[in-house]
């Protein structure tokens, strides 16, 4: 089988090591995620333990597409009846990139319809379409007029952890602190430092990452667990993964250190990091105060930068000089204006262009000295 996971724009470099870690076959890194390939189960590996990866996408079919039409008979032609039945329910999602086909509605629309129409032909009934929580997802990506239909095998997104549930008013998606987080170059060995943590995403993510409390324990059921075809033997396989997974965790990590100036932030953060099962030291405390009593380590922030949260100059430059005495540290600042790398006053050693949703963002990495 031939699968795809979903990443955001720029943390595909992070996902394809993360997934090669997972020693996943022919990974291979591609616009909007990785390919690999497998059986379901290396899928279900990728949905138990990858911390980067949005969606896990299970390839069914390609075809070209140049009308409506050939959509249709392409995806009609399919045996629906291996993953769905008339009881199952069932929503379709669809993208479209440089073809004739424009309106990702139709395209999900006609997709559907041929679905539907091709299960009540063989099997007598069709099934109901819901959006929220379907018992199998199917999504079709067009590109350049060529088809290719997947099923979503993890179900629902898997940056719902299921440990988040307070959040600031900006929140990251676990998913990308992940991917912020292995770009970093931490090391999970030595301590991690957020003094601008929010609802506290960064520093949770780390600190389950280090403990490898693998994320994908918060989902009870992933989408082909609700698939037609999931057997005794596939419920037996995922009880041993799940299992193993558990029997992974570490009893301990490095300090993870969490702070914010606002004191009801804060709780948020406690109360998110104690859902998560993970100790991390909270402190009141503005950024430009940080001082120099954390041992080296990595610094890993996301600050406010006007789009979502109100950010100045003031704070930024406040901000830079703090990093700046935090010697043998290697400081990472999520960066949505160009005003923070300028309040640095010196080029990063490293950099990613990432998207924190519709904002592009840089990803900048500092080695003090």
């Amino acid at each position: 089988m031939r699968f795809f996971a979903t990443a955001a724009k720029g943390t595909e470099p992070a996902l394809r090591d993360e997934l090669r870690e997972l020693r996943l076959p022919g990974v291979r890194a591609d616009r909007g995620g990785v390919h690999f390939e497998g059986d379901l189960g290396h899928a279900a590996r990728a949905c138990v333990w990858s911390r980067v990866a949005a969606r896990i996408l299970a390839e069914v079919a390609q075809f070209e597409a140049r009308d409506g039409e050939a959509l249709y008979e392409g995806t009609r032609a399919q045996s629906w009846e291996a993953w769905i039945t008339p009881s199952t329910t069932l929503a379709v999602r669809a993208t479209c990139r440089s073809s004739q086909l424009t309106h990702s509605q139709f395209v999900a629309q006609k997709t559907k319809d041929a679905i539907v129409d091709a299960l009540r032909d063989k099997l007598g009934a069709r099934p109901s379409v819901d959006r929220d929580d379907p018992d199998v997802g199917v999504a079709v990506h067009l590109a350049k007029d060529h088809a290719t239909l997947y099923l979503d095998v993890g179900g629902l997104s898997l940056h719902e952890r299921g440990w988040r549930a307070l959040a600031g008013e900006a929140p990251l998606r676990e998913t990308l602190a992940a991917a912020i987080l292995r770009l970093s170059g931490w090391d999970r060995t030595s301590p991690l430092v957020d003094p601008m943590c929010g609802a506290g995403t960064i520093a949770i993510e780390g600190a389950m990452w280090a403990r490898k409390l693998a994320p994908g324990l918060g989902h009870k059921r992933f989408g082909f667990e609700r698939w037609a075809s999931h057997d005794d033997v596939e419920r037996r396989a995922m009880a041993e993964l799940r299992a193993s997974a558990r029997a992974q965790a570490l009893p301990g990590g490095p300090p993870v250190f969490a702070s914010d100036v606002s004191p009801r932030i804060l709780e948020l953060a406690e109360r998110n990091a104690a859902s998560a099962g993970v100790q991390l030291v909270f402190e009141r405390k503005d950024v430009r105060e940080l001082g120099t009593t954390h041992p080296p380590g990595c610094v890993v922030t996301n600050p406010p930068y006007g789009e979502r949260l109100d950010g100045d100059f003031a704070l930024y430059d406040g901000m830079a000089r703090a990093f700046k005495l935090l010697h043998g540290h290697t400081v990472a600042i999520l960066a949505g204006t160009p005003a923070i790398e300028s309040a640095m006053r010196r080029r990063p050693d490293r950099y990613w262009q990432l998207y924190n949703g519709p904002i592009e963002c840089r990803l900048v990495v500092y080695a003090i000295k």
